[in-house]
């Protein structure tokens, strides 16, 4: 409120400077605070990307628990690591009793158990998928910030983008598709297109426009007929879905030219996809010599 006089409070001689020096300093002691919060010391993961980003920056005793899955060799390039820390399945009850002061999960982690753990108060962080190897650092960075591991987040930003100096990005190789179970290709929007131009490869699905993924008719695959059928691993036991791989016409597909199997480490935008561009880069040289 302004005097009678038409003068603030804060502009009152000796009175104003000790107000005003107080506030600053009140100011800056809560921006100190925020600034040099905690880092929380139990995080638990429940999605498979943030399970590998969180292993390779917690510090040691932060990372409390990751997702089942991180232990399957057919996805998790981090498998092995994961055996070190307690699993869970996803639940919000089991998650809430390991009582974390943080969760990391996907964008498309179960949004009721999202929302439930946030109703129970603990903090959820929901990271982005990545789609290209552009953002491969930002997620470092983002997981970095959230567990108080800057510096750790830097080294590995620093070594992935050495890494990455060592590909030439030229899309002047062989021709190459996705094809996986139920006749699923992945289209230019992905991170394993750009896991697959940055290895040299040419992606049939720009000369076919296709930019989103989703089902192509094997005839349609067969009339492409790209160099290179990148695929996936299977399961033990039989699937439905498999069957289209067995197609005879496939199968010559993959006999008159090459066929790749994309593993774990094109999962997740971490720094491990550089194993799958080596790998990539391998194949290229081996069918540029022929």
């Amino acid at each position: 409120m302004v005097p009678a006089t038409g003068r603030s409070i804060l502009a009152c001689g000796p009175v104003s400077r000790r107000l005003s020096g107080a506030l600053l300093a009140v100011t800056l002691t809560v921006a100190a605070a925020v600034s040099h919060a905690a880092p929380p010391q139990r995080v638990v993961s429940m999605n498979l990307c943030t399970d590998q980003l969180a292993m390779m920056l917690a510090a040691p005793g932060q990372l409390i628990s990751v997702s089942d899955i991180a232990s399957d060799p057919m996805i998790s390039p981090m498998h092995v690591e994961a055996a070190a820390y307690p699993f869970n399945f996803g639940g919000a009850e089991e998650i809430y009793l390991l009582d974390p002061d943080l969760v990391l999960a996907g964008v498309y982690s179960d949004p009721a158990v999202v929302s439930m753990l946030r109703r129970l108060g603990i903090d959820v962080a929901q990271i982005d998928i990545v789609t290209g190897l552009d953002e491969v650092a930002d997620r470092l960075r983002e997981v970095g910030a959230l567990l108080g591991r800057e510096a750790e987040a830097q080294a590995e930003i620093a070594r992935f983008e050495a890494g990455m100096a060592m590909f030439s990005h030229a899309q002047t190789g062989p021709r190459a598709a996705f094809y996986y179970p139920n006749g699923y290709s992945l289209g230019t929007g992905t991170l394993s297109h750009d896991i697959l131009t940055t290895a040299g490869f040419r992606h049939i699905a720009e000369e076919m426009g296709r930019n989103t993924s989703g089902r192509l008719a094997l005839e349609l695959l067969v009339t492409a007929s790209p160099d290179l059928v990148i695929g996936t691993g299977t399961y033990p036991g039989s699937s439905r879905s498999e069957e289209i791989l067995r197609h005879p016409a496939l199968e010559a597909l993959v006999s008159a030219g090459r066929g790749h199997v994309s593993g774990a480490d094109w999962v997740c935008g971490t720094p491990r996809v550089l194993t799958a561009l080596a790998d990539l880069r391998a194949a290229r040289r081996a069918m540029e010599v022929e």
